[in-house]
């Protein structure tokens, strides 16, 4: 089988997407598949001429505001970029984002799509402060979901909780296949190692929706209980000097690093304790079961896909979001008890291990590829 992989920007940004899709590639190709990555460079910007229709709705009742009219060009921008590099077809496109599946549909008719859905564009941007509920962009956003539950020959995504927030945009969400992420082990080299201070870590974007001035503030909560700890932030993003500020004006600059944008944070995990990360919201969490694998006990916020990964107080500690007490203590059950936070992390690592693993979602992706095989294609 000859099968496109269709990203959105290259894999380059840690996450759900780039931490599992190449290492997909691969395995596929090691096991004579022909599979290859396709994706949009980040300097194409304003190439694409013409109009955006869409068979559901009209996309031209949303122009005018800033995200909508970005979206329908980075549209057109795939398409021009698309129609120019691609001149091979495909037993099937495996698109990762939304434009890139709809662009592949257009260009490509008859051949198979499939989408996985990974996030939530219009949630994000929400919960970052960006655009308001319920408006236009909103809309907008939440409206493209009956356009690919048209146009899509099928649609995966990466949780059940991600279904059910699906759902009240789709006609059939029961339709959505999940098949959560998974990630090659051999990335991932846990170390045996004693701190006499507990290291924390975070890893994600510098944004609202992660939820690190909740971090903050549950940080000076246990330093004021008399704790020593250092919290170890890896990322960037637009609240990066805002947090700085903040942890200045709690009295925590000295207990806390800002790293900055980093490629393969897993290389880095090994080193810490505890994994603490209080998202407002979470398709799946990928970077939950990536710090499991390391060994490190988990923190995080009741919420998608972070609450189908961690049992509370089995494999790692659940808090309510927006909570910096709850979130405070939990991080004092772990940093005041180094057995509990050893059984915590094996735990973490077994789930992790036995349920997130690269090749159950091979084996997954397999069975779903084979069913759109045509005659003589490579099985």
């Amino acid at each position: 089988m000859n099968i496109l992989q269709a990203l959105f920007f290259p894999p380059e940004q840690p996450g759900g997407v780039s931490s599992m899709v190449p290492y997909i590639q691969e395995r596929f190709n090691r096991m004579g598949w022909n599979m290859e990555l396709f994706s949009l460079p980040k300097r194409i910007r304003g190439k694409g001429q013409g109009k955006v229709v869409f068979d559901t709705f009209d996309a031209s009742a949303y122009e005018g505001t800033p995200i909508v009219d970005k979206y329908l060009q980075t549209y057109l921008d795939y398409v021009w970029w698309t129609s120019m590099r691609i001149k091979k077809k495909y037993d099937l496109i495996h698109a990762h984002h939304p434009i890139a599946a709809l662009v592949m549909k257009q260009l490509f008719p008859d051949t198979p799509v499939l989408l996985t859905i990974h996030s939530s564009y219009e949630r994000e941007l929400i919960l970052n402060g960006r655009i308001a509920p319920d408006g236009a962009e909103q809309q907008f956003l939440t409206a493209i979901y009956g356009e690919l539950e048209t146009k899509m020959d099928r649609i995966l995504t990466v949780s059940d909780s991600f279904r059910s927030y699906l759902a009240p945009h789709m006609r059939d969400a029961s339709a959505i296949h999940v098949i959560p992420n998974g990630f090659d082990e051999k990335r991932f080299k846990p170390i045996h190692h004693e701190n006499e201070v507990p290291q924390l870590i975070t890893v994600c974007r510098l944004v609202p929706a992660k939820g690190l001035d909740i971090l903050l503030h549950a940080c000076a909560l246990l330093k004021r209980r008399g704790y020593t700890f250092v919290l170890h932030i890896i990322g960037d993003g637009p609240m990066r000097k805002e947090l700085e500020q903040l942890a200045i004006e709690l009295d925590l600059y000295d207990e806390i690093i800002f790293y900055g944008y980093m490629l393969h944070p897993e290389e880095f995990m090994p080193f810490f304790d505890i994994f603490v990360l209080p998202s407002r919201a979470e398709a799946f969490g990928s970077v939950f079961a990536e710090a499991a694998l390391c060994w490190l006990a988990l923190v995080g916020t009741d919420v998608g896909g972070i609450a189908e990964q961690i049992e509370n107080e089995v494999n790692g500690l659940l808090v309510t979001p927006e909570d910096p007490e709850a979130l405070s203590a939990a991080l004092e059950k772990l940093v005041s008890d180094p057995t509990y936070r050893y059984n915590m992390a094996r735990a973490a690592w077994s789930k992790a291990k036995n349920v997130y693993s690269l090749q159950r979602v091979i084996s997954q992706l397999k069975d779903i590829y084979k069913l759109y095989r045509t005659e003589g294609a490579e099985s």
